[in-house]
């Protein structure tokens, strides 16, 4: 029996969104070579393409992360987009390798795409409680440091005000983080940056019972 052609739908990268991309399964059997096709092409059509590809694959989705865990920066950093909207698209996928993730983001000199895409989609992903701690140190390190990106730091905030609600001994370090950051940053960093002090003031005086 042929295989079935594989029909792919792409969408503009801006516009993916939880509710589009989670409709996204794997049509067909085509293979792709995802090594070669990142090196190919680095823009939005062949983020989209690679997207389309993995859908809700489990094993084609482990091939596509283990190029952004791996030595190759060059491709690291490229396979890092199509994988951030991946998990935003279906979080299931990310959940065996949630830990070598944050193992990942540990290590020195790696590239802010990749950092920049792993803190996109852990805002959207279920986080253990045993990488809580490292997590946390993680984000409260690239908010620190004046030559991170600012994307970076934004999406640092928003997983910290995620973790508040459970350790609410984190706050006033994120308020003084942030009133420390405001004069120095972006109109985005301030507007992500008040919404988070905003969420966090109101767990604070609402404490989980």
């Amino acid at each position: 029996m042929k295989n079935q052609a594989t029909r792919i739908i792409l969408y503009p990268v801006h516009q993916i969104s939880h509710k589009r991309f989670r409709k996204f399964t794997v049509f067909g059997t085509m293979n792709m070579n995802l090594r070669t096709e990142i090196l190919s092409e680095h823009s939005k059509r062949q983020c989209s393409k690679i997207i389309a590809y993995v859908g809700n694959s489990q094993s084609r989705f482990d091939k596509l992360i283990q190029l952004v865990l791996g030595n190759d920066q060059l491709i690291a950093q490229r396979a890092a987009w199509p994988l951030s909207y991946c998990v935003i698209a279906h979080p299931f996928l990310i959940n065996k390798h949630v830990k070598s993730v944050v193992q990942h983001l540990k290590k020195p000199g790696l590239h802010p795409a990749v950092k920049r895409n792993a803190v996109r989609f852990l805002q959207f992903t279920d986080l253990p409680d045993y990488i809580h701690g490292d997590i946390m140190n993680i984000c409260f390190q690239y908010i620190e440091d004046p030559k991170e990106a600012v994307a970076i730091k934004a999406f640092s905030l928003s997983i910290l005000g995620r973790l508040a609600h459970q350790y609410p001994d984190i706050i006033p370090e994120i308020s003084l983080l942030i009133e420390e950051q405001l004069p120095f940053q972006t109109a985005a960093f301030t507007s992500r940056a008040k919404s988070v002090l905003k969420k966090i003031k109101h767990q604070n005086s609402h404490p989980p019972t």
